[in-house]
């Protein structure tokens, strides 16, 4: 559906050459929610705004529904345009015109009839829940509403293919769920494939199929979103991850735990799917010579998966803990020592 074959994108100005993609390969099923997640400079714009030409790569090539779009004529790539619907962060709405007229704008263009413009609209209107707004000018809507309308606008032309660039980072959380929802009803109902641009790990764990990272311009890992999360394996995803699993454990209690006289371990402790309902701390309490101390947890479900998150002590000898880790590797989970005192 999406194609990026060694794309590079480069930026030239009197002073410096800046490499914004750097021979980018990736690639995105059909009906998917792709997202692409990195650091403010890591390429992410550049990438997204590539996928529809409103930055000409300087090599490489974009595959859209089996198109090159760097090898076509003009006439054709406007063709291809239209199938190919795009979300702004700050909305890119006229303010000089009403709701109504800003998802009518792409129809207008394309010359459509006035009766098929209205029928459309107020359709689109109706799934984004404005209908009661079209009047209403963007400085009479909420960040929510005006995105709502972004949305509508994008889906105008009956798109196969929606980019989000940062489309719900100016909004607060409350309405960034809602446009979340709104998105993944749009995958469901129209089977459209998303390309969603973010820095927020929160939005890739909400709606995403897959996830790629990006980081000075080139991939540095990409899969599954369960599997990014579950073993995350560069550094940046694991910062990344960190920030809505929160398995890091704070400064006090490693000071705390440095000040015990004890022989002591920590680690991660991570369960996925049947194991994550598995009472498997209690029986190691019951059936070995250790103390467990659990410090963090959590429990989530990824992709419908449940997913448990433990940071965990274990206080006792070390041949004891090493034949608690070998226990544990028994079952299906993934254990990983953070600290410690023993090798």
């Amino acid at each position: 559906m999406i194609t990026f074959e060694q794309v590079t994108k480069i930026y030239q100005s009197a002073e410096q050459e800046v490499r914004a993609l750097d021979e980018v390969d990736l690639h995105i099923e059909q009906g998917e929610i792709y997202g692409v997640i990195g650091f403010s400079g890591a390429g992410k714009s550049s990438l997204v705004r590539c996928a529809n030409l409103l930055e000409r790569p300087t090599s490489g090539k974009v595959i859209v529904n089996g198109q090159n779009l760097l090898s076509l004529s003009p006439k054709d790539l406007r063709e291809a345009k239209r199938h190919i619907g795009m979300i702004f962060q700050h909305f890119n709405l006229l303010n000089s015109k009403t709701a109504f007229t800003n998802v009518a704008m792409p129809l207008l263009l394309m010359g459509k009839s006035k009766k098929e413009v209205e029928q459309r609209v107020y359709e689109l209107l109706d799934f984004v829940g404005l209908r009661d707004k079209a009047d209403n000018y963007p400085d009479q809507l909420s960040g929510g509403q005006k995105q709502r309308v972004g949305i509508a606008r994008a889906l105008a032309t009956q798109p196969s293919v929606l980019l989000c660039d940062e489309a719900t980072s100016a909004l607060d959380p409350q309405t960034t769920e809602s446009i979340l929802k709104l998105l993944k009803k749009i995958n469901r109902e129209y089977n459209i494939t998303i390309l969603m641009i973010t820095h927020e790990m929160g939005v890739i764990r909400e709606v995403c199929d897959k996830v790629a990272v990006l980081d000075q311009g080139s991939i540095i890992e990409s899969g599954s979103v369960f599997e990014v999360f579950a073993q995350p394996r560069t550094e940046i995803a694991h910062d990344f991850v960190s920030t809505v699993m929160h398995d890091e454990i704070p400064e006090s209690v490693h000071q705390l735990i440095q000040s015990q006289q004890s022989t002591n371990q920590i680690f991660r402790i991570v369960f996925v799917g049947d194991s994550a309902g598995t009472p498997l701390l209690s029986q190691i309490a019951k059936r070995f010579d250790v103390e467990v101390n659990v410090l963090f947890g959590s429990i989530t479900e990824l992709q419908g998966t449940p997913f448990g998150n433990l940071i965990v002590k274990f206080d006792g000898e070390p041949k004891e803990i090493n034949r608690v880790i070998m226990q544990i590797n028994q079952h299906e989970v993934t254990v990983e020592e953070v600290l410690g005192n023993v090798s």
